[in-house]
Parts: structure tokens; C-alpha cells; sequence
């Protein structure tokens, strides 16, 4: 599949099969990542690759932080956030790096993280595997946060779920760029 391709076919896929994903292959999509542009070369992206266990471990997270901030919520609904994470056989969580340079400007990290991110939803489609790129309050959670291992004042830009789709979405009009461009000559 060509970029063209990819980018006119990639749609954000919500069922995905628990099939796992190889090893291979998120490393396939890593090394997509890491092909963003970023302005002077910091890489300010980190990845949290979740398998397994480790989607487990996030659910419990993520329902433990609920629970904290709306301590009469019922089991049921506690259970519904432990289940979030197992959507998708993987997670790649994305955090940025905070610029370490004056010159360094954060708004430049960040796009270079999603940047990396719109690679690896690339990649994901076109070594036909569905992907969804999800935030929500678990991105803003300091204990989110603390256990994928990221400082409290780190930006979380992405939850990208990863897997074998289990029903494709039908294409639709994104609309044009026509009137969202201006010409200038």
C-alpha cells in the first residue's frame, strides 16, 4: 500500500479482534514513529506499549483514579473502566518530553508526538491492522500518568488501540480542503 494509499483509506477502527498483535510488527510500527519531523532533533515522544498484563494493570489504574475522584460510583461502573483498556490487544500510550532547551518551544514537541502518532496510525493501516487514537481523562491522570512511568506535568497525547479489525468502517467524505484553504500568490 502506498502513503496515498494509507492516508485516504486509514480510519479510526473501534472493533478489533484480542488476537495479539507479533512483536514484529509493533516494532514495525515504533520505527514508524520515530520517522516524524521534529524541530531540532530532540525525539520528544515516549511510547508505553501495553500487552497483555500490562492492559490489565492500566484498567485497574484507571478504575482506581475513578474511584478516588467519585468515591460512591457503583462496582458496575468501576468495572466498565477496568474494561476500557481491553478493547484492543495493544496500547501504545504517547507521552512528550517538555522542552529541556529554551530554544525549544512545547507546541513543537507535541506536534512532533502526534506526528509520530499519525505515523504509527499509518503504518497500523497499512500493514492491515486497525487503530483508534483515544485520550480522555485517563491522558490527564496523575496516576495514569505515574504508572506508564511519565512526570505529572508531562503531556499524554495518546492511547493508540491496535489490533486485527474486526469489522472495517465504511469510507466516508472527510470534505474537501477547499474551503478550509486559503490562497495567497
Amino acid at each position: 500500500m502506498d502513503a496515498m494509499q494509507a492516508i485516504h483509506q486509514r480510519r479510526s477502527v473501534k472493533m478489533i479482534r484480542p488476537d495479539p498483535v507479533p512483536r514484529e510488527l509493533i516494532e514495525k510500527l515504533l520505527d514508524a514513529a520515530v520517522q516524524a519531523p521534529n524541530h531540532y532533533k530532540v525525539r520528544p515522544w515516549r511510547f508505553v506499549v501495553l500487552t497483555g498484563n500490562g492492559l490489565r494493570k492500566l484498567g485497574d489504574v484507571m478504575a482506581e483514579s475513578l474511584n478516588a475522584r467519585f468515591p460512591d460510583l457503583k462496582e458496575e461502573a468501576l468495572n466498565k473502566e477496568r474494561a476500557k483498556p481491553l478493547r484492543a490487544p495493544l496500547i501504545i500510550a504517547v507521552g512528550v518530553d517538555r522542552p529541556a532547551e529554551s530554544k525549544v518551544i512545547e507546541i513543537e514537541n507535541i506536534c512532533a508526538a502526534a506526528a509520530a502518532c499519525q505515523n504509527i496510525l499509518l503504518a497500523a493501516q497499512a500493514l492491515g491492522l486497525g487503530a483508534h487514537w483515544r485520550t480522555g481523562d485517563a491522558a490527564r491522570d496523575p496516576l495514569v500518568k505515574k504508572f506508564l512511568g511519565f512526570a505529572e506535568d508531562q503531556n499524554v497525547i495518546a492511547f493508540l488501540y491496535i489490533g486485527y479489525p474486526e469489522v472495517v468502517p465504511e469510507p466516508y467524505d472527510r470534505g474537501s480542503f477547499a474551503d478550509r484553504t486559503v490562497w495567497m500568490d
